[in-house]
C-alpha cells in the first residue's frame, strides 16, 4: 500500500513501539508504519514486555493493543508508561464497548484507532498525539517557566479583583502574611493584609481599599507593620498600583511590598521613590495615548462629517435643480423618474453614516467621561407628547397604533433635556422598527416616590406589542452594534449603538434600565433621579 510518509528528508524518524499479541495484525501495523515513515524498534505482546521495552528503547510513542493476554492488559500498561516515562499512547482497540472506553479514558490517552487499521486513520491519529503531546510538553515548560520567575522575584506579589478578594499570592507574599495562597484565594484582603502603625498600633488603611476607591497609586505608609497570620508584625513597604481593562475600567490591584529593617529603610525608601516615578511616568504615557486617541477622533469626525456634508448639500442641489428640469411632467413621469429615487437613495446613506459617526463619537465621550451634562427644566406635559407626535405618522404608515399615557399631575423636572430626549426618541425609534402591522405602541410617563430617600425618580415606559425578545437575547441586546437577527421587519436600519448610547447616558445621570418580555408584549422601561419643581413657582 503507497504510503503518506509525514518526515522530511534528512529528519529523524519518530520512533513507534507496537503492542499486539495477534502476529498477523502486528506484521500489518508494521508495514503501515513503514510506508508513513516510522520507524518500529519493537513488537510485543503483553502489557509486561511493553513496559519493560518502552524503558529500554524508549520510543516516541506507544501503539497499544487494549485486549492483552496475561495480568496486564493494554489499559494498565498504558498508565504504567505514562505515569513513569512520560511517552504518549494511541490505543488500538476492534472494542468500542462503554466499559473499556471508560478504562481507558481514565488514562488519558492521546488518540484511539479501531480495527482493522486504515492507513490514513493511522497517520492521523498517529500525528494527532504527537502534536498534542508537543503542545502539552511546551505549556507545561511554559508554566514551569513562569512559576521558577515569580518564586525568583524577592517582593511579595499580592493580586485581587475589584471586589478586593485574593487572586493570587506568590511564594514570597505566602511567606511574609503566613497565608498560603490555597487556603487566601476568594478572602478579602483585609483578612490577609492587614496594617497597623509601628508606634501607636491603631489600624491603618487597607492600600487595595485605597486604589479601588481613588484609581489611583499608593504608597503603604511610613512605619506600617503587617500583622501576620501567626500574629507577629512585620515592617514592610513598597506600593499597591490599579490594573485596567481595555475600556479604562478598574478590574483589579496588584500589590508589592516587602519586609524592611531599620538599616535598610533609607535605601528601600529611594528604591520607592525610583519605581513609583517610573509607574508616573506610565500613567503619563497613557494619558498622553489617551489624549491622542482623543485628538485623532476630533480630527477624524471633522474629516468625515465635512464630505457627507458636502454631498448633503450637493443632492439638495440636485433635487431643486431637478424639479426645476421637471415641472413639464406630470406626477406619474416624477414619481417613476428613477433620477430622484437614487438621490433619495444618496440622501437616506448619508443621513446613516452620520448618525453612525455621531453615535461613535458620542459613544466615545461617554468612555471617556467627557460627555457635556446640561441641566434644564423640562415641562413633562408638553415634552412629551410633542416628542410622541415626532412618530406619529411613522407610526400611522405602519397601521401601528401610538398611544401616550401621562400622570394629569406631572411636576415640571430638572435634568439633562439632551439625554433624556434622545433616550426616549432611541426607544420609541425601535418601538415603531420593530413593531407588526396592527399592534399598539403605549407611551407612559410617571413620577415614582420612595425609591431613593429624598429623591424624586422620574420612570418613562415604551412597550410595543407583537413582538417578544427571546430570553436568550435578553443580556446581549445593550453591547455594541448588536442587533436582534431577522427583528427588522421594516428594513430600517440602524447603527447598533442606539440601546448602548441608553445605557451608557443613564448611567451617567445615575439612572437605570429595565426590559421585560413576554409573547404578548416587550418593554423598556428607564428610571432616573431629577429634580422635582413646585409648577406653581414656574413659568414655561
Amino acid at each position: 500500500m503507497q504510503g503518506t510518509a509525514s518526515q522530511p528528508v534528512g529528519a529523524k524518524k519518530v520512533h513507534i513501539l507496537v503492542v499486539e499479541d495477534e502476529s498477523v495484525i502486528a506484521a500489518d501495523i508494521k508495514d503501515c508504519l513503514e510506508n508513513l515513515g516510522y520507524a518500529v524498534p519493537a513488537i510485543v505482546v503483553s502489557g509486561e514486555a511493553a513496559v519493560a521495552t518502552a524503558i529500554t528503547v524508549r520510543p516516541d510513542l506507544v501503539l497499544m493493543d487494549i485486549r492483552l493476554k496475561g495480568e496486564m492488559d493494554g489499559v494498565q500498561a498504558a498508565a504504567a508508561i505514562w505515569t513513569h516515562l512520560r511517552i504518549p499512547v494511541v490505543y488500538s482497540t476492534g472494542h468500542s464497548d462503554r466499559s473499556t472506553m471508560e478504562r481507558a479514558k481514565a488514562t488519558e490517552p492521546f488518540g484511539y484507532v479501531l480495527k482493522p487499521i486504515e492507513e490514513q486513520e493511522l497517520y492521523v491519529a498517529i500525528e494527532t498525539a504527537l502534536q498534542r503531546f508537543r503542545l502539552n510538553r511546551d505549556l507545561q515548560e511554559r508554566e514551569q517557566w513562569l512559576s521558577s520567575i515569580l518564586k525568583a522575584i524577592g517582593d511579595g506579589v499580592i493580586v485581587t479583583d475589584a471586589s478586593s478578594r485574593i487572586r493570587f499570592l506568590n511564594g514570597a507574599a505566602e511567606a511574609l502574611t503566613g497565608w498560603q495562597q490555597e487556603d487566601a484565594i476568594g478572602k478579602k484582603s483585609t483578612e490577609i493584609f492587614h496594617l497597623v502603625h509601628e508606634q501607636t498600633r491603631v489600624s491603618l488603611p487597607n492600600p487595595i481599599d485605597e486604589v479601588l476607591q481613588t484609581g489611583q497609586l499608593v504608597y503603604l505608609p511610613d512605619h506600617a507593620l503587617l500583622c501576620t497570620k501567626s500574629g507577629q508584625n512585620v515592617p514592610i513597604a513598597d506600593s499597591a498600583a490599579p490594573f485596567r481593562n481595555d475600556s479604562g475600567i478598574i478590574t483589579g490591584v496588584v500589590l508589592v511590598f516587602r519586609d524592611v529593617t531599620e538599616r535598610r529603610q533609607a535605601e528601600e525608601r529611594d528604591r520607592a521613590i525610583a519605581r513609583s516615578q517610573q509607574l508616573e511616568d506610565q500613567m503619563a504615557e497613557l494619558q498622553r495615548l489617551n489624549q491622542l486617541k482623543d485628538d485623532f477622533l476630533n480630527t477624524v469626525s471633522h474629516e468625515l462629517r465635512t464630505p457627507l456634508t458636502n454631498i448633503k448639500m450637493a443632492v439638495r442641489m440636485l433635487e431643486v435643480a431637478l424639479n426645476r428640469a421637471d415641472r413639464a411632467l406630470s406626477t406619474s413621469d416624477l414619481d417613476t423618474n428613477p433620477t430622484i429615487r437614487y438621490l433619495q437613495i444618496l440622501n437616506d446613506q448619508c443621513e446613516r453614516q452620520t448618525s453612525l459617526i455621531n453615535d461613535l463619537l458620542d459613544l466615545q465621550r461617554l468612555n471617556a467621561d467627557a460627555y457635556a451634562i446640561d441641566i434644564s427644566t423640562i415641562y413633562l406635559q408638553t415634552w412629551l407628547p410633542n416628542l410622541a407626535a415626532n412618530f406619529q405618522e411613522r407610526a400611522l404608515s405602519q397601521q401601528q397604533q401610538l398611544h401616550l399615557s401621562l400622570e394629569p399631575t406631572l411636576p415640571p423636572i430638572m435634568t439633562d433635556a439632551s439625554s433624556l430626549n434622545r433616550m426616549v426618541s432611541e426607544l420609541l425609534n425601535n418601538a415603531v422598527k420593530y413593531t407588526p402591522s396592527g399592534e399598539r405602541i403605549s407611551v407612559a410617563g410617571q413620577i415614582l416616590e420612595g425609591l431613593s430617600p429624598n429623591v424624586p425618580m422620574l420612570q418613562i415606559q415604551v412597550c410595543n406589542s407583537g413582538v417578544e425578545i427571546p430570553a436568550t437575547e435578553l443580556s446581549r441586546i445593550f453591547d455594541q452594534f448588536y442587533r436582534i437577527p431577522s427583528a427588522d421587519r421594516w428594513r430600517q436600519g440602524g447603527t447598533g449603538l442606539g440601546l448602548t448610547l441608553v445605557k451608557k447616558l443613564l448611567d451617567r445621570l445615575g439612572g437605570s434600565i429595565q426590559v421585560t418580555s413576554t409573547p404578548l408584549q416587550t418593554c423598556f422601561a428607564i428610571v432616573l433621579p431629577v429634580e422635582r419643581l413646585d409648577a406653581s413657582s414656574t413659568s414655561e
